[in-house]
């Protein structure tokens, strides 16, 4: 009874109007990106040799697109920010459509080289952008209450999104992105239209927050450097990053040995797939507000920590098909529907040049900066004498570190409300 109270209660707060129109927003976003994903992923595919390189490009491009970003966002308030960004990239599309058809660059592999290098930037930046209005506008007790059922709109969006890329796959051969540029980029149009419509409407926005942000354009690097809270914070997401793509490798190479038959192997990432999605969102819609409120920020922080050692263990000395299978089903759902959310709430609480400016530093450059670490410790690895599904064990005690950089960021984060 008491479980069905407080969720009763979770959905009286959860459901309202603005918590659904931030849920369609990032529906909106989504669907742009998981229209291009697929297409990315072919293009990972056709330069496979190339990859570490290309990941070291994308890396590089965020680290230089960063202090660009944060120039405009110095000089613009949050509705030009999304105006400037959003704009730069539904252009961008534009460019790639042209280059493929017009100028007859369809079969130029730097085109496809460059396409996989910027589509990680656009996701990352689009995704990011999108949650410094999400922060900005929701960032009371009560609102807080919202970022579940916002990222179930996510959720939706994703399969929405995929399954248009589903229906036009056929015509790659023929168009090229044409099509998918022409979807991806009207969906970014619209959310930027109705980000900037929330925005406008918005009542918790106050005078203060509708002025230009003001700083430098260096601002967000400096602050990962200077200030304790938004370092603990870059340090959390750069490590916990490492070691998901150390994991997510061993488990590819545990996949490997168990199947050589690309069939099989595919119906065992779909299936994966099949239980993560609708279980990630009813988490999201029914249970992620309650869990972040009884378990806590601190505790969601650690736990981290906690799985990681868990699944290190187990990749060590249970190497089977059905331990990847429950590892990656925790791991997926406990980062979108719990410690996504959680990490977000702690962007809210920053001062408002960290708002606009560190959150995306961190998710754009130190997320990707995080997966070039733990596929070069893998790289790394393989050098040495140690047995593949062994070198995640050395990767426990870097797990421990997760826990206690939770701790700390739990301890510095202030949050509005009671």
């Amino acid at each position: 009874m008491f479980f069905l109270r407080n969720l009763f209660l979770n959905l009286r707060t959860s459901f309202t109007v603005d918590a659904f129109k931030g849920g369609f927003l990032f529906f909106l976003v989504l669907s742009s990106w998981y229209i291009l994903r697929p297409v990315r992923n072919e293009m990972a595919v056709s330069n496979v040799n190339e990859l570490p390189y290309l990941l070291g490009a994308g890396a590089l491009t965020m680290l230089l697109l960063n202090p660009l970003y944060s120039w405009i966002a110095s000089r613009a308030n949050l509705k030009k920010i999304i105006f400037y960004c959003y704009s730069f990239f539904i252009i961008n599309l534009i460019f790639f459509m042209l280059s493929w058809r017009v100028l007859d660059l369809g079969n130029s592999v730097w085109l496809e080289r460059v396409f996989y290098v910027w589509s990680n930037v656009f996701s990352f930046f689009i995704v990011s952008i999108f949650w410094v209005v999400i922060i900005n506008l929701f960032r009371d007790f009560k609102t807080r209450n919202f970022y579940g059922v916002i990222m179930a709109g996510g959720s939706l969006g994703a399969f929405f999104g995929s399954s248009i890329t589903k229906e036009i796959s056929g015509s790659f051969n023929e168009y090229g992105l044409e099509l998918f540029s022409i979807f991806s980029a009207s969906f970014l149009f619209l959310a930027m239209i109705f980000a900037i419509q929330m925005i406008n409407k918005s009542e918790s926005l106050n005078k203060l927050e509708l002025k230009n942000v003001g700083g430098g354009s260096l601002d967000a690097i400096a602050n990962s450097i200077k200030k304790s809270e938004i370092r603990n914070i870059s340090l959390y997401v750069w490590i916990w990053t490492g070691l998901m793509t150390v994991q997510w490798i061993t488990a590819a190479h545990i996949v490997e040995s168990w199947s050589q038959d690309p069939q099989q192997r595919i119906e065992f990432f779909s299936l994966i797939e099949q239980i993560i999605s609708p279980l990630t969102f009813i988490f999201q819609i029914f249970l992620t507000n309650i869990i972040i409120k009884h378990i806590g920020i601190k505790n969601i922080l650690m736990m981290y920590g906690f799985i990681f050692i868990l699944a290190f263990m187990s990749y060590g000395f249970i190497p089977s098909i059905t331990v990847v299978a429950i590892i990656q089903i925790i791991l997926r759902v406990f980062e979108y529907a719990i410690n996504k959310p959680t990490r977000e709430i702690i962007f809210s609480s920053l001062k408002k040049d960290d708002r606009y400016k560190s959150s995306v530093f961190i998710d754009t450059f130190i997320s990707r900066f995080g997966d070039l670490t733990g596929s070069s410790i893998i790289a790394i690895g393989k050098l040495t004498t140690v047995a593949l599904n062994m070198l995640p064990l050395f990767a426990i005690p870097v797990a421990a570190c997760v826990s206690f950089l939770g701790i700390k960021i739990s301890k510095q984060t202030k949050l509005k409300g009671p």
